[in-house]
């Protein structure tokens, strides 16, 4: 379905929420919802739920609400890709295990191909069923594979050292887990960053000044 505006980043950033919360209505068999219903499990408001399905042409119609099955069906073509994106891993450490070992289990619309490391002792092993292969043989595998997205599990100089040659590589959009953002020195690619740190100083601070 077309978009009708141009949706904001907090509006695509509720998209999986409600994806998800879609899925779980449909498996115990709930066959519509109401805006109002839809706002009570995302914490938001009915008008806002509308706002957001509207950027997208409605989905629903009023007095009826929506059918659960259709939404999550045209939820899912929204997010993910028709054929699955191929993606690698930079950094095969334990962030880079849990990461791999997440795409191989619960990630949709992306294919992880391959993972990459500097340390001597991890190359020819194998991360939960993709190859870990010598840093060095990053562009000639890129030119070959031509990925379009790279997982990012290092540290930040090493992220900062590496992030031109991906992008010379062809790579446009990061899920960066390292401390270092590529968008501020690379404004034109996508980058998803995830800082672990902050979401636990969130936390903190939620617990020091609510409990």
């Amino acid at each position: 379905m077309p978009t009708q505006n141009k949706p904001s980043l907090p509006v695509i950033k509720r998209l999986p929420k409600y994806y998800r919360y879609l899925g779980e209505m449909e498996k115990e068999g709930v066959t519509k919802v109401s805006s109002s219903e839809l706002a009570r499990v995302m914490g938001t408001t009915a008008s806002q739920v509308r706002q957001d399905f509207n950027c997208f042409g409605g989905f629903g119609q009023q007095g009826i609400g929506y059918n659960v099955k259709l939404l999550h069906e045209e939820l899912g073509k929204l997010i993910f890709a028709r054929h699955p994106v191929p993606t690698i891993l930079i950094g095969a450490g334990n962030l880079g295990h849990a990461m791999a070992n997440y795409f191989r289990q619960d990630t949709q619309g992306f294919e992880l191909l391959a993972a990459f490391d500097v340390k001597p002792e991890m190359i020819g092993l194998t991360l939960c069923g993709v190859a870990i292969r010598d840093m060095a043989e990053l562009e000639s595998y890129c030119a070959e594979h031509k990925p379009k997205v790279a997982v990012i599990c290092v540290p930040r100089e090493a992220a900062k050292q590496v992030a031109q040659k991906l992008i010379d590589l062809g790579i446009r959009a990061f899920w960066n887990f390292s401390h270092y953002d590529f968008s501020i020195e690379y404004p034109d690619i996508i980058v998803e960053n995830v800082h672990l740190g902050d979401s636990l100083a969130t936390l903190s601070y939620e617990v020091n000044n609510n409990l």
